[in-house]
């Protein structure tokens, strides 16, 4: 009886997965395991369990953790991205297209780790090779608000700044204080006025490692 060699995927008994399909499963995994890890703390092991496929296979595809991170990096500027073009595009007479680029924001919580991610790519900008492709990414964003959406450099300022306080208030894991603490239960409310359950429900707390 033969065993599978160690650089190969994880066999799906349902079906095969293309190599871009397992790509995409990977890239899902390293944004919850960078999101909670941090560059640093994270492992292609850890995200090679979390993906379902073998460490091997992980840097056969992407050649290592540095790879994998600015890959995933990538991937959340990209989906972000879309999801703030598709709001732009939606028709919706009743709420203005900053409310619903806005509104997009706060749904890509859905994407476990995307907003960590990108938080902490943010905060490497001396590393060599991450530095710049953060900071690639984050001007990418201010010439969607200034060009796409037509904010006055003011106003765009102001969204990006909302935008770094709701992550770092999901990476600090302030949710574990709400209610418990008032000033951060207010800054919640403040923050959040009409979605605030929905956020209750997406935003990760302590006790979850991914």
């Amino acid at each position: 009886m033969t065993t599978p060699r160690a650089d190969m995927a994880v066999a799906d008994p349902v079906k095969r997965l293309s190599s871009d399909e397992r790509r995409r499963q990977i890239l899902v995994a390293a944004l919850a395991v960078f999101g909670a890890r941090g560059y640093e703390g994270a492992t292609t092991d850890e995200v090679a369990r979390a993906a379902g496929v073998s460490q091997p296979y992980v840097v056969r595809l992407f050649g290592s953790k540095e790879n994998l991170f600015l890959a995933t990096i990538e991937d959340a500027l990209s989906r972000m991205l879309a999801g703030f073009r598709a709001a732009l595009a939606a028709d919706d007479a009743e709420l203005p297209a900053g409310k619903r680029i806005g509104q997009a924001y706060v749904d890509l919580l859905e994407i476990r780790g995307l907003h960590q991610t990108l938080a902490n790519a943010y905060l490497m900008g001396s590393h060599p090779v991450i530095g710049p492709a953060a900071r690639r990414g984050f001007a990418a964003v201010w010439r969607f608000f200034r060009d796409e959406l037509g904010l006055e450099a003011d106003e765009a300022r102001a969204f990006m700044a909302e935008g770094m306080l709701i992550s770092t208030m999901i990476g600090l894991r302030l949710v574990d204080d709400y209610g418990s603490d008032p000033q951060i239960t207010e800054l919640f409310r403040s923050c959040f006025p009409t979605e605030l359950p929905h956020i209750l429900d997406l935003v990760p707390r302590g006790a979850e490692p991914w």
